[in-house]
Order: structure tokens, then C-alpha cells, then sequence
């Protein structure tokens, strides 16, 4: 089918993120119109369900008249005001207060940037600098994991543990060091349980401090729920092993919360879920329900304390962004956490949570499906070649991707990730209803993805 109009001059201008950049160009993108609640419309008026909430952020759905009037009350005011040199303004002032009020430990105070990357970027900087104010200057390795996502500047990609981050950019950075990636269902011994397989992990963790030299590392990053990696949950005692050997050697904890923040796994946050406290924590995504770009860092009072003294020592703090703060994403930031407590989102999604995790666990019954996991509403499926075995499908099969596809048919956007899992990570205002929906077309993609992997004689 020709490419229309506007695919035409979306190919002709447009540079696209995550894409085969060739294969683009024949294929054109598809083209969103609207979108209202947990669907979005593409041009032609044919819907689709959002089981993705965009990328992990649309929280409150499409359609947030609230959040709208907001913006555009605050562009009205003052649309913008920069926080550099001292100055600042309510809308940023408020919402640092209101990220204090809620956040999970004791904070100190709170840097705004704009995404997860800039955010996940500044906390390597902070834990340098952190690291200088207390007379440590050779603890500047930062220990990341494998199959972690923490963004795409070149920090942040240094930091995600995802091959094609990596590839023909050059990187990572050599002072990032690689964890195992905790997944159970992959990377457990036989007969070993989640709490012995935890415990490994931390025997595991603090070896890699003692080659690299417990002096040299500033802190550790992670995701409660590893996210892009394949929606991997930590297993049973993971966090409880893993933070006793940070505490050990004095080693800082960075607390990445872009995706799980504000409520996906039915807790405010996180590390509330899996019982940990950080000594930072990175927000984005659903702080304004991806109404806005905004990200938040929230430091301890111990970390605020350092990076302040370092910045009276050496005269000032020289990081910052121009829109750092800005004040329409404050605005709406502050009206959407707002309306997370005024309507009680985490009530709702501790009500439809065990319904989302009874359809998608039941999944695992499907002769693609290896694992089908989940919590609160956030889950994956593994497709697998063979059950009993947990044999992968040849990558370049692309067997997820083309169940993907078959999905996207079905008018139900989830999203394909390496070994070829699938995604499930709908808005926060999911109702049982559209749960419902949301798995009956994807069970029918299953159905056209398996008579194709028949066909295909890959299973």
C-alpha cells in the first residue's frame, strides 16, 4: 500500500527513535489523531487500546481536561521563569514541597530536569560530587545491572545494560561496572529458590565491589522493576540482600522510579513495594502523567548536605538545565498528584490490580508462553520455542515482534523487548471492563502468532 501524505512527509522530515531507520523508509509510521481514556486513534478513526500507556508514563489516560486547564492557566500567568542564580517561582517551589511530602524516605530537597535521562545523568554527577565534598575522590565507579534501562544521554545509556544501546555509539563508559540481572525465571540454578537466588545475587554483587575496590565505587542505580529490560521483578528477598552489601561498604543507592513511581505497583513508589531506602530517588514519567516533560530528583538531607557544601567550597553548583523547573510542567506535575489523591488512584489500582495479574498469569497456559508475570499493572510475557526447556526463539525470527504486530492489528499496542517478551503496562485509570478487552485482543494475536509459528515450524 503507497505511503499517504502525511506518511510521506513524516519519512521525508522525521528522524525516529528506537526504529530500523531504512526499513522506515518504506514502511512510514503510523499516525496517531487523538486519544481519550486508555485508547488512542489513529488517522482513519480505528482505535486502539493503549496497554502501554505511551512509554510506561500516560497514567491518568489521554483526555485529562484538569491537567489542560492547568497548562494553559500557568502559560497564561508565566510561561516560563528560569530557576538559575537563586530566582524561582510558586509553581516549582510547590511541587518540590508536595515530592517531599509523599517521598518514601527522609528528603532533603529536590532538582527538577526534564526527562529520565537528564535526571539519570545528574545523579552520577551528584554522586561525584558528593564524592569530592567528603574527601573520597576515587569513588567514582557507578555499578549498574544487566538488562537495565536508565536512559539514552550518554550517561544514562553508559548506565542501561541493553546491547543496542551501545552498539556504534561507543559506549558504555568504562567507569560503569555490570550486576547480574536478577531474573528467576531465567537465570536461576536448578531446584534454587527465590531467596537462595537473591542471596547469590548479593554474594555475586559483593564480589564485583571487592575486584573493582570498595574505595572506588560512588553508588549503585536501580529500577525496582527493571523495566525495558523485560519487565523483570525482583525476586523474593533481592532487595533486603542487595542493599545490606551496599550498606556494608558504604556505597550509595540511586533509586530509579521513572517507571515505577506514583502508583504502578499499587505503593506510591517502588522501594515502598520492595521494602528499601534509597539515598536518591529519579522521577519522571507519571510525576505529570507524560501531560508535560518534567523529572525530579529527590535527595536524603545527607546528600543535600554534601553537594551544598561542595558547591560553598569551590563557589557554585554548575549543573542545571534552562528548563530545569520549568514552570507550566510544575504546574501540571503538582495538579497531577494532585488528582492521584483526590481520586485515590492507588485505591484503584489495589482494586483492579489482582484482575489485571489473574489475566495476564493465566497467559502462561499458552503454548508460546514461557512466563507471564506481573504487579500491581505492570507485566510481561516470554515467548518461548519450548516450554519445558525455556528454549528462546532464534532473535532473528523476531517471533515477539511479529506477535507485536498481529497485536497492533488487533488494535492493542503493547511492546516488543528482547528475548522476546511483550509488554503490559496500561494507564493507572484501567477499569475491569477494558482489562477485559485489553487480553481478548491479545489473546487473539497470540492465536494468529502461534498458527504463524506453526506455519513457520518454529515450534
Amino acid at each position: 500500500m503507497p505511503l499517504s501524505n502525511s506518511q510521506m512527509r513524516d519519512v521525508q522530515a522525521v528522524l525516529h527513535p528506537y526504529t530500523n531507520l531504512m526499513k522506515h523508509r518504506e514502511s512510514g509510521p503510523l499516525i496517531f489523531d487523538h486519544g481519550k481514556g486508555c485508547r488512542v486513534y489513529d488517522e482513519s478513526g480505528k482505535d486502539y487500546i493503549e496497554a502501554m500507556a505511551g512509554l510506561w508514563c500516560t497514567a491518568l489516560g489521554w483526555g485529562e481536561e484538569a491537567l489542560a486547564d492547568v497548562a494553559a492557566e500557568q502559560m497564561r500567568k508565566m510561561a516560563f521563569s528560569h530557576i538559575f542564580s537563586g530566582r524561582s517561582h510558586e509553581p516549582g517551589i510547590a511541587l518540590a514541597e508536595k515530592l517531599k511530602e509523599i517521598a518514601p524516605f527522609p528528603a532533603g530537597k529536590v532538582f527538577f530536569a526534564n526527562s529520565g535521562s537528564e535526571a539519570n545523568d545528574t545523579q552520577v554527577k551528584l554522586a561525584w560530587y558528593a564524592a569530592n565534598s567528603r574527601g573520597t575522590p576515587t569513588r567514582k565507579k557507578i555499578i549498574s545491572r544487566m538488562k537495565a534501562y536508565h536512559g539514552v544521554t550518554l550517561v544514562a545509556a553508559s548506565l542501561t545494560g541493553l546491547p543496542n544501546n551501545h552498539k556504534s555509539f561507543d559506549l558504555p563508559f568504562d567507569f560503569v561496572t555490570f550486576a547480574d540481572c536478577p531474573h528467576y525465571y531465567r537465570n536461576a540454578e536448578a531446584g534454587e529458590s527465590e531467596t537462595a537466588f537473591s542471596a547469590r545475587m548479593a554474594a555475586n554483587l559483593d564480589a564485583l565491589i571487592q575486584r573493582e575496590g570498595p574505595e572506588t565505587i560512588a553508588a549503585m542505580i536501580a529500577e525496582p522493576v527493571m523495566g525495558a529490560g523485560g519487565v523483570i521483578l525482583p525476586p523474593k528477598g533481592y532487595f533486603d540482600a542487595v542493599t545490606k552489601v551496599l550498606d556494608r561498604y558504604d556505597i550509595m543507592l540511586i533509586d530509579d522510579e521513572v517507571i515505577t513511581g506514583f502508583g504502578r505497583t499499587g505503593e506510591w513508589f517502588g522501594c515502598t513495594k520492595y521494602g528499601f531506602e534509597p539515598d536518591s530517588m529519579t522521577l519522571a514519567k507519571q510525576l505529570s502523567s507524560a501531560y508535560m516533560p518534567i523529572s525530579a530528583i529527590v535527595l536524603s538531607p545527607e546528600l543535600t548536605e554534601a553537594v551544598e557544601q561542595e558547591s560553598g567550597r569551590i563557589g557554585v553548583f554548575g549543573h542545571g538545565f534552562t528548563y530545569t523547573g520549568h514552570p507550566v510542567a510544575a504546574a501540571v506535575a503538582l495538579k497531577t498528584i494532585e488528582i492521584y489523591q483526590e481520586r485515590d488512584v492507588m485505591g484503584h489500582v489495589r482494586r483492579v490490580s489482582p484482575y489485571f495479574l489473574k489475566k495476564l498469569t493465566a497467559l502462561a497456559d499458552h503454548p508460546l508462553v514461557g512466563e507471564a508475570a506481573g504487579v500491581g499493572l505492570i507485566g510481561a510475557v516470554e515467548l518461548v520455542a519450548d516450554k519445558k526447556t525455556k528454549k528462546n526463539f532464534d532473535p532473528a525470527r523476531q517471533v515477539g515482534a511479529t506477535v507485536n504486530a498481529f497485536a497492533l492489528d488487533e488494535g492493542l499496542i503493547t511492546r516488543p523487548m528482547l528475548s522476546d517478551r511483550l509488554a503490559f503496562c496500561p494507564p493507572l485509570v484501567i477499569d475491569e471492563k477494558e482489562i477485559d478487552e485489553m487480553f481478548a485482543r491479545f489473546d487473539r494475536a497470540l492465536a494468529k502468532g502461534l498458527d504463524w509459528a506453526t506455519r513457520e515450524k518454529l515450534i
